[in-house]
């Protein structure tokens, strides 16, 4: 089991930057899967970026090139940078792990891109 707890969400212009961090309860060095997702209202959850033992990641069409998902296993801590926000990123976005093909989740922090 993983507890995980997201921070660093808030309000930001867009061409802002933004990041999230996602502290977890356990060492992090031995979960396979570890990523991000968010909401928007509205709309189903989806996958935004997600890092694999061994370096393998994928990150959303729409956010390639501008946000980066790493890992800091002495800090039990996952982090989203997002840079040039949009508008369209405005979400919940949540952290999520899997362990032994379980799914945990965090409770989320919102992100809002607005002028």
């Amino acid at each position: 089991q993983v507890q995980l707890v997201e921070s660093g969400g808030g309000l930001v212009q867009p061409g802002g930057s933004l990041r999230l961090s996602c502290a977890a309860s356990r060492s992090i060095f031995s979960i396979y899967g570890m990523g991000w997702y968010r909401q928007a209202p509205g709309k189903q959850r989806e996958l935004v970026a997600r890092d694999t033992i061994g370096g393998n990641t994928n990150y959303a069409e729409s956010v390639k090139g501008r946000f980066t998902i790493s890992r800091d296993g002495a800090k039990k801590t996952v982090y989203l940078q997002m840079n040039n926000l949009k508008p369209e990123d405005t979400a919940v976005y949540y952290c999520n792990a899997v362990i032994n093909a379980y799914d945990y989740w965090g409770r989320g922090t919102q992100v809002t891109v607005s002028s």
